[in-house]
């Protein structure tokens, strides 16, 4: 299951891509989730019609549908316009050794050496990939790295800000109420930029419509599911090698190319990235014996 989301996961960029050229990142968030949220709301009614939603959670939704899907979306969209959508998966992989760092200074989490290490190698391996377009760092492509960094940093902030969310909420009741909030932040945002409807064909109403049907909705079905199968661990380490499923629909479909070095460092942020997420999987395993015993 996770091996066929990750390729529906890598096309997703794809879709992005050419859909942005006539939506703003902001507005694509929000048709994209206006389309997920229909099939989410059908799929509610028929399993279970109740939501339990209390009034003290609701800034707390807000928040959280404002870094997780706001401004990580905003972020990652808008540096596709400076860099190429390999990249900025690569720079994205990024998120679970940043996650490390936050525990470090924010939770005075001591991780084990080799976790420390882990994410040290990563830091290089993202100075490998910036590094590799030094050239044209100062000529605007700086621009997208710190979006994509912003998103990195959204999406940090968002993991643990829903934790709590998590522990009360069933994942399809959690995503819904979430996928709301995000609507309801954007969308006076999106009525004020919508495109000329003259400018939109088909290509992009697939491309639209794949983000909202695909992504938002079949690929929430299909995490929950992994989750449920094979654990929060294996599935963490399915999704870090997205940027190989995204290259190659980039360099097929988008005819982008990505130097050596870049390859070379997006390896070293994927494998290192996947060492950190299996060492914290067995943390938290080793953890939750402890607290059982």
């Amino acid at each position: 299951m996770m091996t066929v989301l990750v390729f529906l996961w890598g096309l997703e960029y794809i879709a992005a891509k050419a859909a942005l050229d006539v939506f703003k990142p902001l507005s694509l968030v929000c048709l994209k989730y206006m389309i997920g949220l229909v099939f989410l709301i059908i799929t509610k009614i028929i399993l279970d019609r109740r939501l339990p939603l209390k009034a003290r959670d609701i800034p707390l939704f807000l928040i959280c549908a404002l870094f997780g899907d706001v401004l990580y979306f905003a972020g990652e969209y808008g540096a596709m316009a400076y860099l190429p959508v390999s990249v900025i998966t690569i720079l994205l992989a990024f998120v679970p050794c940043l996650s490390v760092v936050i525990e470090m200074l924010f939770y005075k989490n001591k991780p084990s050496g080799l976790i420390v290490a882990g994410v040290i190698v990563s830091v290089i391996g993202v100075a490998m990939v910036i590094g590799a377009d030094i050239s044209e760092f100062f000529q605007g492509k700086y621009i997208g790295y710190l979006l994509a960094f912003c998103a990195v940093i959204s999406w940090n902030i968002y993991n643990f800000l829903t934790k709590d969310l998590s522990e009360k909420y069933r994942p399809l009741d959690l995503t819904l109420l979430q996928q709301v909030c995000a609507v309801l932040l954007v969308l006076p945002y999106t009525l004020c930029n919508l495109p000329d409807i003259n400018v939109i064909d088909s290509q992009i109403i697939i491309g639209v419509l794949y983000l909202g049907v695909i992504s938002s909705f079949i690929g929430f079905l299909i995490y929950v599911k992994a989750i449920n199968v094979i654990g929060p661990t294996p599935c963490a380490l399915y999704s870090n090698f997205l940027p190989v499923t995204t290259t190659f629909f980039g360099w097929i479909l988008l005819h982008e190319r990505v130097s050596p070095m870049q390859i070379l460092g997006g390896l070293i942020v994927i494998a290192s990235g996947a060492i950190v997420i299996r060492l914290k999987g067995k943390e938290n395993d080793l953890q939750d014996v402890q607290q059982s015993v």
